[in-house]
């Protein structure tokens, strides 16, 4: 999962990039890039592994000049995390473009050989945002054209979504053009779009989540649809076309349990709102299947279970307490690349709050549970502080299937849900009962009062909705995911990095 920007105004745009891409910090912490444009169409480019609060200094902030920029933030994939995948990246031919994206090529591979073979064009590393950057890049060379015009730039994306399969979003930059952004048909990867008055004129921005919009003083215009296109010049004029044959409203349904902050609205959903339905279908459930339960307390995993595990407790009558103090200066436990450091890193991050625990039947609520690594740790953590009894409940079904559409979930067979029914899982955890989330429950509570047509739900049921996924793919993917292969991949990186600082 990563975090895009994008923003045209009339003053220096390198400022609010960085603002921006701070908020959307939690999609991923690995590395961090932005890229300006002048009016003289030249680039301005820094990019690194890190925090975006450590890879940019002032120094480099002085360097970003120009009045319209993207910028990203990524986690490590499936593969290498070196600086050398960091984006944006960027192609000198034709025109010049800049592009940075979220989401999954599930094609990157075929597309590859096609640009090669094909196109020709050169890719210097691994990464299926190059691919999609070269693969725009060559459908805009063919308009033949010296000066784009937004028809050039829809007639080039609406071949780019014949070629391209899978999940992205996208925001990209032409020198001395303007920006365009993109998702792909089925709108899988998130993407807002907000505007702002001046005394200059009318600003745009952006980015994968509305609060990055809210919090940088644009108003929220509307989403990216599926297949969409928006296109902003130079001057701030504002062009959209719907560039797919068939779009059709399909969000990751991950991004409302687990990714995106609760104050967010994506595809017109709230965020927050979605937990909290997720939390009263959860208390139901718990009514139906333990009428005669004897929980205390509720207590959430911090941080992205709270809206859930809140709305649980008042819909059971059942005290809500806050038992587990997190350390800020840890990274996101889901999206770090081996299990060792995975391990390690649980104990660093929480601390239980003992007279919270002591003596009490503690159900604890997590938004999901992926390996289980961390749940273990947790509960382990909660009987140490003297609880009686630890239950558990999960605001989304058991993940049992790999997501292909830019999550990079372990192999399958190091889920803690594979090949095991909830009462092997409860044992594996060490609860005393455990109780997940139904999916068409999961479905409803985030569809409520929403437009969207269906949810990508692939990595509860394996209901892959671009229709391109085999066997051969999920072994593919299951090779590069697995920790075995991370290790043997970070132990034997000999890849150049070059660093580019304007």
């Amino acid at each position: 999962m990563c975090g895009i920007i994008g923003i045209v105004g009339h003053s220096e745009v390198n400022q609010s990039l960085y603002d921006g891409l701070i908020v959307q910090q939690h999609r991923g912490q690995d590395a961090a890039g932005i890229v300006t444009c002048d009016h003289a169409g030249r680039f301005y480019l820094r990019k690194d592994n890190g925090l975006v609060k450590d890879v940019f200094h002032t120094r480099h902030m002085l360097n970003l000049k120009g009045t319209m920029g993207i910028g990203h933030i990524r986690y490590p994939t499936a593969g290498c995390s070196t600086s050398a995948e960091s984006q944006p990246f960027y192609v000198n031919s034709p025109f010049g473009i800049a592009l940075a994206h979220n989401g999954n090529l599930t094609n990157a591979r075929a597309l590859s050989d096609q640009l090669f073979k094909s196109d020709r064009r050169h890719l210097n590393t691994g990464s299926d945002s190059e691919v999609l950057l070269n693969v725009l890049a060559h459908e805009l060379q063919t308009s033949n054209k010296l000066e784009l015009q937004a028809e050039d730039i829809f007639n080039a994306v609406a071949e780019l979504h014949k070629r391209c399969k899978g999940a992205y979003a996208a925001v990209a930059v032409i020198a001395g053009v303007g920006l365009l952004a993109f998702r792909d048909p089925f709108g899988i990867r998130p993407a807002v779009i907000g505007k702002r008055e001046t005394e200059q004129g009318t600003e745009y921005m952006v980015a994968s989540e509305s609060v990055a919009i809210n919090n940088l003083d644009f108003q929220v215009m509307r989403d990216v649809q599926p297949g969409e296109c928006i296109f902003i010049d130079m001057n701030g004029g504002f062009y959209s076309q719907q560039c797919a044959e068939n779009p059709i409203k399909s969000p990751c349904i991950f991004e409302y349990v687990y990714f995106a902050r609760p104050d967010s609205m994506i595809d017109g959903v709230s965020v927050h709102k979605s937990r909290m339905r997720m939390g009263t279908k959860l208390a139901h459930k718990i009514k139906r299947e333990f009428p005669d339960h004897d929980i205390d307390v509720v207590i959430p995993i911090p941080d992205t279970s709270r809206s859930a595990a809140l709305q649980l407790s008042y819909d059971l009558g059942v005290v809500y307490r806050e038992g587990f103090i997190k350390n800020r200066y840890i990274g996101r436990t889901f999206i770090m690349p081996g299990q060792m450091q995975r391990k390690k890193s649980v104990r660093q991050k929480l601390n239980a709050i003992d007279l919270e625990f002591r003596g009490k039947n503690v159900l604890l609520v997590d938004d999901s549970i992926v390996r289980g690594t961390t749940s273990q740790q947790i509960v382990q953590m909660a009987r140490d502080a003297g609880a009686k009894k630890v239950y558990l409940a999960s605001a989304a079904p058991p993940v049992r299937f790999p997501n292909v559409y830019g999550i990079d979930m372990p192999s399958p067979s190091e889920f803690v849900a594979h090949n095991r029914d909830v009462d092997a899982i409860a044992e594996e955890l060490g609860v005393d009962w455990l109780v997940y989330q139904d999916l068409q429950d999961l479905v409803e509570a985030t569809r409520e009062k929403s437009g969207v047509e269906r949810f990508d739900t692939s990595c509860f049921d394996g209901n892959y909705i671009t229709g391109d996924i085999d066997e051969s793919y999920l072994d593919y993917i299951d090779a590069l995911r697995n920790d075995a292969s991370k290790h043997s991949i970070e132990e034997d990186n000999t890849i150049i990095e070059l660093h580019n600082d304007v």
